[in-house]
């Protein structure tokens, strides 16, 4: 009897269990499955949960192939499909058939798309016995999509937001070019001749130019583009339309209107890369889109580049699934000075070198010139290769902005190290050294190591003396007397060491890079020798300290509706100290005996102080670099401060070959 009980019962949990296999899941169970592969994006998963005659319409390659396709197309993220699952379920145990609604949403580059539909399960005989599959159609991608059409995208470009200076005319602006084209059926016999002629005028290659003639899409009698060229450039156009086949059209082009004097200030645009476009995946851009490569350009990318728009639409139809806007990109005003840009370019006339100019009162910045340079405008008209490596070999680095880079200061700083010694008290108003000679060392310690002095005139000197003779060996002094805490500590009071907040990258400024670990290097460090390095723009930003009674005014950029000021270092110096070092600086340029004298304008009143920085590996060298420095400011109404400084001026009079270049652009934008 027990055997047949076990028996017994064995046989029902069997039984219990079969039941349990072929149950059949609930149509809501497994549209909620459905749905999870849905968000997931598993196409090919989810059409193994098709009815059999949803899959006599579409084969799976089709079906995966299509979704894949369209959301890729539109860029679809987000995707969110849901569905709540009725309580009631048990009771449709009878039903073949079951409507339930769901609701998708998803972004998309024209915008959030989202809507509501009912989609049908069916039950269908499986092996183990019945299941619920889905009755897919096309509108279950866009409601709008039914059998045999095709999603479409079309995109309407935003404009470029411009870049304008403070009085409202063009750094980087949308304007028009000429471009330059070929129609093949009217070329001559003398083919190679016209092309020869062509490609010489547009410095092309000839094979530049027949890689584009021979263009997939290219046509007998079409219009076939080779380069733009100036708008304004009248001259070289009318030679070109004059040969046979040869052709103009205009179009819309990024046009740079102070071309080379401003070209490291705005930079230029270009093709995005794959890189690129990855890089910058969800923002926006496309394979055709343009985008700052350099400056203003790319420093202003995400206000200027606006925000294409776009359409989703049902091709051959009026049927429109999503559609957004284009918004133009923002125009954006600088306290940039398009004159005073191009005067201070004119005046580097070419040579390796820079120049900064700022309000020295408000903090606006006026000019950031950097020479020699190159015209944005042929990155956007179409530059040959040829051209392209001659600028990136060239030694004298046309394609480097050097108004952000940092250089070795030279005598520039010795204000700097006079107020960090009033300051500390290392030094006092009325206080002489005596020093004779034109060298000087500390003593024998330092060996063959002294520092030199250009003028001895004055064996008796004070800080007004010093400042005027630009005296090395004061300095080489005062910097032993504060000491290396100090001299650190008083830089850095005047954003050393420090990363400056300004929209275009702008090197810190540096001490040593170690410190100031031994005498000699302090020494030098007081005259803008040793390993101090600073940019033209912090110096010009360090000089408002000397017209705003100890406040360091902090440079901005964009135009304000009214003139701000904002103080970067606060009370760095008394105001009866800068009253002093202004004096001082006074005198440099007022003085006969001044470093900055000569040449002398008369009824021109400037402070300042020159500075020639030599680049030598060792005291001996004798073949050393020579960079000049001058910085002035009007000293009576100070609305402009200038910092210029030229490469290898040791053949030209150091810091006295810049002066007069400053000179004439303050002659040129007097405030009287």
């Amino acid at each position: 009897m027990m055997k047949k009980f076990w028996l017994s019962l064995l046989l029902l949990f069997s039984m219990m269990a079969l039941s349990a296999c072929s149950e059949t899941p609930t149509a809501g169970d497994r549209f909620s499955k459905y749905i999870e592969l849905w968000n997931d994006q598993k196409f090919s998963e989810m059409y193994d949960m098709l009815t059999t005659s949803t899959k006599e319409t579409i084969s799976k390659e089709e079906f995966t192939s299509r979704y894949k396709d369209i959301y890729d197309g539109v860029s679809a993220t987000n995707v969110k499909v849901t569905f709540k699952k009725p309580k009631e379920e048990e009771k449709q145990g009878d039903l073949e058939e079951v409507l339930y609604p769901f609701s998708l949403q998803m972004e998309t580059l024209a915008g959030e798309v989202s809507f509501e539909q009912d989609v049908q399960l069916k039950k269908e005989e499986v092996e183990d016995g019945e299941n619920w599959f889905i009755t897919w159609s096309p509108s279950m991608i866009f409601p709008q999509l039914e059998e045999g059409e095709e999603v479409r995208v079309s995109s309407s470009p935003a404009a470029r937001g411009q870049i304008f200076d403070q009085n409202d005319k063009g750094l980087a602006v949308n304007g028009v070019a000429n471009e330059i084209g070929i129609v093949p059926v009217k070329l001559p016999e003398n083919k190679d001749e016209v092309l020869a002629n062509v490609a010489k005028l547009l410095e092309l290659n000839v094979s530049e130019i027949e890689g584009k003639l021979n263009q997939s899409w290219v046509k007998p009698e079409l219009f076939v583009p080779i380069k733009k060229i100036d708008a304004t450039n009248e001259k070289l156009l009318n030679q070109l339309i004059a040969i046979p086949s040869v052709q103009n059209r205009n179009v819309a082009s990024r046009v740079y209107p102070l071309g080379e004097a401003a070209a490291h200030l705005t930079g230029y645009i270009g093709s995005i890369t794959a890189e690129q476009l990855e890089e910058l995946k969800g923002k926006g851009y496309s394979s055709t889109s343009s985008v700052g490569k350099a400056g203003l350009e790319q420093v202003y990318e995400d206000r200027l580049k606006g925000e294409t728009g776009y359409k989703i639409y049902v091709d051959g139809t009026d049927k429109v699934i999503a559609e957004k806007a284009p918004v133009n990109g923002e125009d954006i005003k600088l306290t940039i000075n398009n004159d005073l840009q191009k005067a201070l370019y004119a005046q580097l006339n070419g040579e390796p070198g820079t120049a900064v100019a700022i309000h020295p009162i408000t903090g606006e910045t006026l000019a950031m010139v950097s020479s020699p340079a190159y015209n944005p405008n042929e990155f956007i008209y179409g530059m040959s290769n040829e051209k392209y490596d001659a600028l990136s070999t060239n030694p004298l680095n046309p394609l480097m902005a050097r108004f952000n880079k940092t250089y070795s200061p030279g005598s520039s700083i010795k204000p700097l190290t006079a107020a960090i010694g009033l300051e500390s008290g290392k030094l006092q108003p009325e206080d002489t050294k005596v020093i004779k000679g034109s060298t000087w060392r500390k003593d024998s310690s330092w060996g063959n190591y002294y520092v030199t002095r250009v003028s001895g005139k004055v064996e008796t000197v004070n800080l007004e003396n010093a400042m005027i003779y630009s005296d090395n060996i004061f300095f080489a002094q005062l910097a032993l007397d504060i000491g290396a805490e100090g001299l650190s500590t008083g830089l850095k009071n005047f954003g050393f060491e420090e990363e400056i907040d300004f929209p275009f990258p702008i090197s810190k400024s540096t001490i040593a890079s170690d410190g100031l670990t031994n005498e000699q290097l302090l020494a030098d460090s007081g005259y803008g020798q040793g390993q101090i390095q600073m940019s033209p723009f912090h110096i010009a930003a360090a000089y408002t300290t000397f017209v705003n009674n100890g406040n360091m005014i902090k440079p901005y950029l964009e135009k304000q509706s009214e003139a701000q000021t904002t103080v970067w270092k606060e009370k760095i110096v008394t105001p009866e100290h800068t009253d002093l070092l202004f004096k001082d600086l006074e005198q440099v340029v007022q003085n006969p005996n001044g470093t900055g004298y000569k040449p002398h304008i008369e009824g021109q009143r400037l402070a300042g102080k020159t500075g020639t920085a030599e680049l030598k590996q060792s005291k001996e060298d004798q073949d050393g670099q020579e960079n000049g420095w001058f910085v002035a400011v009007n000293s009576e109404d100070p609305q402009l401060l200038i910092t210029m400084m030229i490469e290898d001026v040791k053949a030209k009079g150091g810091s006295h070959y810049v002066v007069p270049k400053v000179k004439e652009v303050f002659k040129a934008f007097s405030p009287n």
